[in-house]
């Protein structure tokens, strides 16, 4: 018995050695790779789409801060929009990783990106659409981490970590709008 097990082992290794070999081009993308690649891009671009549209209007919030409260405020927006941006470079990495091409393209970022730019007139305004779009990113997440399943843990891994710091920025902006509300 022991004897078959060794030989379907080295089989199985052979087999892999041999994929391995094949389409070099592909890079971490192997003849297994489960997922529909080129939908798996899609929406990794879309994220990448959002996360952008959220480092450009946190930025714009950043600046705009006005009234008692906006230093504390703007503080969390610069903090947002520096967050966000990581979250993009890590998801253009990945787009890349599986044979893709970040699209950064300007022209058509707003149509690809799930949340909205609202520039906001006061703080509370500011607040409130910020909220509003980390609840949009964290309900995008949530349906591209299912989506992918078991088919890309190392995707789905990524999208989780993201998803866990967008919740955090969901929260602290509950969190300052209570206090805006309430003061």
């Amino acid at each position: 018995m022991a004897n078959k097990s060794n030989t379907d082992d080295t089989k199985v290794l052979h087999s892999i050695r041999r994929d391995a070999r094949k389409h070099l081009e592909l890079g971490a993308v192997t003849a297994d790779y489960p997922a529909d690649r080129t939908e798996v891009l899609r929406q990794l671009n879309q994220a990448l789409a959002t996360e952008l549209v959220c480092v450009l209007r946190y930025r714009r919030h950043y600046f705009m801060a006005r009234g008692i409260h906006s230093r504390a405020v703007a503080a969390e927006f610069l903090a947002h929009s520096n967050e966000e941006l990581g979250h993009a470079d890590s998801i253009a990495a990945r787009i890349v990783q599986l044979g893709g091409e970040p699209d950064f393209a300007p022209q058509d970022l707003a149509a690809r990106s799930h949340a909205e730019y609202v520039a906001g007139t006061s703080l509370t305004d500011m607040l409130r659409e910020d909220l509003v779009a980390e609840r949009i990113a964290i309900s995008s997440y949530r349906e591209i981490i299912h989506y992918l399943g078991d088919k890309d843990s190392t995707t789905s891994d990524m999208l989780k970590n993201i998803l866990a710091v967008e919740e955090e920025h969901a929260d602290e902006l509950a969190s300052l709008l209570s206090d805006m509300d309430a003061g």
